[in-house]
């Protein structure tokens, strides 16, 4: 996926996903020193905040894995990375079809805990993935090594009866999904 594409969250062949996983996935990128190349851990964390109307309800991330309803659960929190390969680090998984209906859009984003900037991060991605047979739907590739602490990775919205994946891929800076909000609601 490119920024902005959009992608219908529809089964190959017709009918509705009814489960999918946000996967997120990274590595350290090595640093020059005096003695040689070398990585410093790196501890990226994956969020989902779930929004009614443009207001944020409840919130997916390390410190609360299972939203109020049920319908979205974090696997866990990964403090070093390293898959960045294609394996996940940290994932989101998303019960479409448990999903209330007052629930319009999931805004999915990662940030530095740590304060480290994406300069120190290398294969970074994020996929989504049908939970029901494994088989990867996009994948979009965190690109950038800037300055910013966090990116406000993807959305899956409503569009109809069903659900659509937009990449949005923006930069930003914060520590946690809090600091984050006032860059996440431009893309609502």
């Amino acid at each position: 996926m490119t920024k902005g594409q959009a992608i219908s969250l529809e089964k190959k062949g017709g009918g509705t996903l009814t489960a999918v996983r946000m996967g997120l996935g990274w590595q350290a990128a090595p640093r020059r020193g005096l003695f040689g190349s070398r990585t410093r851990e790196i501890d990226l964390d994956a969020s989902a905040v779930l929004f009614a109307d443009k207001q944020p309800v409840d919130v997916v991330f390390f410190r609360h894995l299972v939203s109020d309803d049920g319908s979205v659960r974090h696997t866990g929190d990964n403090l070093v990375g390293g898959a960045g390969q294609g394996g996940d680090d940290e994932a989101i998984l998303v019960d479409l079809q448990r999903i209330p209906v007052h629930i319009d859009q999931i805004v999915f984003t990662v940030n530095s805990f740590t304060g480290q900037t994406f300069q120190e991060v290398q294969n970074a991605f994020c996929r989504i993935v049908d939970e029901t047979n494994g088989q990867e739907l996009a994948r979009y590739t965190l690109d950038g090594g800037g300055q910013y602490t966090a990116q406000i990775m993807a959305k899956v919205h409503r569009v109809g009866s069903g659900w659509q994946m937009t990449a949005l891929g923006n930069p930003a800076n914060g520590r946690t999904f809090q600091d984050l909000m006032p860059s996440i609601l431009p893309h609502l």
